[in-house]
């Protein structure tokens, strides 16, 4: 086994050893601040694959985010169970992203955003104001937590072990889709997308799946948050949820695997590190964000690959 494997693989353990040791000894508040790294992790694994893989412009992920969320949580608290919540959760986010995709067919780059942009628009504007249906700026109260193999999850510290299963088997099936050829294929498409249809790949087909699969694993990490939070509102769902998992993907790196991995923490935990300023940690988080962004343009990852390629050999 060569170096950097060895040393690759040395990380890799040490992260799960602190994924699965180091939560023993926080309380509820440390803990539910570690599941939602979990839950916006996933989130942002979808928008890297439409993003980073596939090179679709999306800011309406956060919408995605409260389709998951608002579908479980009406679910569940009218007896369904969790999983069948996922699953429709999942459905309902594969099927408006596919028709997302269409607009990424006829329009390309900023003008892309702009679509994306209002499609969060809408869907925010439905959540906040069809009350018979998600209760408007009132929300959903009294979200319940699922039981695994009859053991409650009300527990923060067996709640967060079960949104970092999620985790591990959202990046599994992620993992596998792009060694597959449709990831290659994506990466075609994100490249050059003439060429690749020189080649003979499907780009219309390739992008409507970019949009389709991404937003689906986005709805997953609703459906994982609200139960976590127990309780929703429209509030998080706004355009400010999307530029944030867009920050977690770009500063952790586009289009690398752990990108978001490393971007979510950055983004969900540096602000609680820095309140010991006060009134200045979201000074000094802005600041820093905005160094990475401008020195780093490959994010953390990619900083991390470039190092790892530039050790000399022995």
């Amino acid at each position: 086994m060569s170096m950097q494997r060895l040393s690759g693989l040395l990380i890799l353990l040490l992260v799960a050893a602190l994924l699965l040791l180091l939560p023993l000894s926080l309380r509820p508040y440390g803990l539910y601040l570690m599941s939602l790294w979990a839950v916006l992790t996933i989130a942002a694994m979808g928008l890297n694959l439409t993003l980073g893989y596939a090179g679709q412009v999306s800011l309406a992920q956060g919408a995605f985010v409260g389709i998951g969320a608002y579908s479980v949580a009406l679910l569940t608290t009218a007896g369904w169970p969790l999983a069948a919540g996922l699953v429709v959760a999942v459905g309902l986010g594969l099927l408006v992203g596919w028709l997302l995709g269409y607009p990424a067919l006829r329009v390309q780059h900023h003008y892309l955003a702009f679509v994306t942009l209002g499609a969060n628009t809408l869907v925010f504007l439905v959540l906040r104001n069809e009350d018979w249906l998600t209760g408007g700026v009132y929300g959903i109260a009294g979200i319940p937590r699922p039981e695994l193999f009859g053991l409650p999850t009300a527990d923060p510290l067996v709640f967060y072990y079960f949104c970092l299963a999620a985790l591990l088997v959202a990046s599994l099936g992620l993992h596998g889709l792009l060694r597959s050829p449709w990831g290659r294929a994506f990466e075609a498409l994100r490249e050059n997308p003439v060429r690749a249809e020189s080649l003979g790949i499907d780009t219309r087909r390739y992008t409507l799946l970019a949009f389709a699969i991404g937003s689906a694993v986005g709805a997953l990490a609703g459906g994982l948050y609200a139960p976590l939070v127990q309780y929703i509102d429209p509030s998080p769902f706004s355009l400010g949820l999307s530029l944030n998992l867009l920050l977690m993907v770009v500063v952790g790196g586009s289009g690398r695997f752990f990108g978001p991995w490393l971007g979510a923490a950055i983004a969900v935990l540096l602000p609680e590190w820095l309140r010991f300023s006060e009134g200045l940690y979201l000074i000094l988080y802005a600041v820093l964000v905005i160094l990475v962004l401008v020195f780093l343009p490959a994010g953390l990852v990619g900083v991390a690959e470039r190092l790892r390629r530039t050790e000399p050999a022995r």
